[in-house]
């Protein structure tokens, strides 16, 4: 098992990993709590000492495309309305749509995985037994789970740890809870500060065994494990790095350039005092007096002068422009503000989805290997229970993604499918008379997409002739 000594260890290497630190900047940016929060004014007084400066304004506005990208990315990605896991059996399929395609809690923990991914680089989904007696998958952030690989422990055996801040005490110690999971059990941990890690008082069953359970009419309680370790990664690429990354300095460049302007349109609205002959102690109860109450004293030789300039506003819009549209760019996703020609035809709104289409490809290849996992684990149970011998092969997965199409379009569309048809049944019909009835029949079937099995039996014995009728018929003129 597992030491105290080596759980701290593992716990403080975490904390200090460039990996994490990165992943802490993408869930910030994605919360909205961008680097330009902390943006400070600074100058030089009379001195040249350098101080900060409280009395400008320092607007701090974070501007959340990263959020948009990933929401954008994650429900388009997952935007498919008949599932993504399919199989050739019948029996099989109803399985995979009660465990993941028509389990709305699989999906919404699944989409909750892929966000983590995208905006942290990696994110878990964790396995347990439901009240049914079924596996079911929650997602576990990725920022308080340590994976511990068995050369670092002193019994050579794989283990995760998940960590989680309580509480903080009345001596104002941080009380951290630590749950340490190998293949058959769970031991229970707690943390004072940084002292080792110690058993949890509060655990009844320490170490406990993945699942619980009593059956019907037996008071005794059985147990068993699962196995293997309940916690999939997701990685959002080989190197495992946020969605961030190559657009943090555009956006980054975006908050500075909006947040600059707004603060010149908040300092010179009013333009710029000279003022002649200042009875006052210093220049910045100048500025005070000036914002605040809009008074200054003059001596008698002394004036107030406003000059007003043009602030180069044109300068930050373009620049402004331009770091919008390099942030869809390099970020690959559809700029729905991006008016265009006016010629919104579906081809035009395919090729805006162009670069996201891309992106999502490449998160698509990792998703199927994480769900390859879960559903290697979920065809174990199945088997174990229904007596069936399924194979992982036997399972595909395929995403479907929507896309808003022009409704114009659709209509001609669809006026020109049917224009088509018409004129194949058409041609079909004047062949009954030179080619084999029967296949023409089933061509036609084809066409319309019948089942030919079932009205064979129930097609008219001299075809040629009938439809002839039919024909004569819908020629015909009525006499005036």
């Amino acid at each position: 098992m597992i030491t105290p000594q080596e759980i701290k260890s593992l716990l403080d290497l975490d904390k200090d990993s460039k990996a994490k630190k990165k992943a802490c900047i993408g869930q910030r940016y994605y919360d909205g709590e961008h680097d330009i929060k902390d943006y400070r004014i600074f100058y030089f007084d009379d001195e040249g000492v350098l101080r900060e400066d409280k009395m400008r304004s320092n607007i701090k506005i974070s501007h959340c495309f990263f959020t948009e990208l990933v929401d954008q990315e994650v429900q388009y990605f997952l935007s498919g309305k008949e599932g993504f896991a399919f199989s050739d059996q019948p029996e099989l399929q109803e399985e995979l749509d009660a465990y993941f395609n028509n389990n709305e809690d699989f999906r919404a923990e699944l989409s909750d995985a892929v966000t983590g991914a995208i905006v942290k680089g990696w994110d878990y989904l964790y396995a347990y037994r439901n009240s049914e007696g079924r596996l079911a998958f929650q997602c576990a952030d990725a920022l308080d789970v340590v994976e511990a690989e068995g050369r670092y422990t002193s019994d050579g055996r794989d283990y995760v740890i998940y960590s989680y801040t309580q509480r903080i005490d009345m001596k104002g110690e941080t009380v951290t809870k630590i749950e340490v999971w190998d293949d058959k059990c769970v031991t229970f941990f707690v943390q004072r500060g940084n002292g080792l890690p110690e058993p949890d008082p509060d655990a009844k069953i320490n170490p406990r065994p993945h699942v619980l359970y009593r059956k019907e009419n037996d008071d005794s309680t059985y147990y068993e494990g699962l196995g293997f370790i309940p916690f999939f990664r997701l990685d959002n690429n080989r190197r495992r790095i946020s969605g961030l990354k190559p657009v943090k300095a555009l956006i980054d460049d975006y908050d500075l350039m909006a947040c600059g302007l707004s603060n010149n349109l908040q300092d010179l609205t009013e333009g710029i005092y000279v003022v002649k002959g200042f009875q006052g102690s210093s220049f910045d109860e100048l500025q005070q007096n000036l914002k605040t109450k809009k008074i200054v004293g003059v001596d008698e030789d002394g004036d107030v002068e406003i000059r007003t300039i043009s602030i180069p506003y044109e300068a930050r819009k373009v620049k402004l422009e331009l770091d919008e549209k390099n942030i869809y760019r390099f970020g690959m996703g559809f700029n729905a503000a991006e008016v265009g020609d006016g010629n919104i035809t579906n081809v035009v709104i395919r090729s805006r989805y162009a670069l996201l289409d891309l992106k999502c490809n490449k998160l698509e290849a990792r998703v199927k290997q994480f769900l390859r996992k879960i559903v290697g684990v979920v065809l174990e149970e199945i088997n174990k229970e229904q007596g069936t011998s399924y194979q992982s092969s036997d399972v595909y997965f395929r995403f479907e993604r929507e896309i808003m199409t022009n409704a114009a379009d659709n209509a001609q569309i669809g006026l020109t499918e049917a224009q088509t048809r018409q004129t194949q049944v058409n041609t079909l019909l004047s062949l009954l008379a030179q080619a084999p009835s029967e296949q023409v029949w089933k061509d036609l079937c084809s066409v319309l997409d019948w089942d030919y099995a079932e009205i064979k039996d129930k097609l008219p014995e001299d075809p040629a002739a009938e439809v002839q009728r039919a024909l004569d018929a819908l020629n015909e003129v009525p006499d005036e």
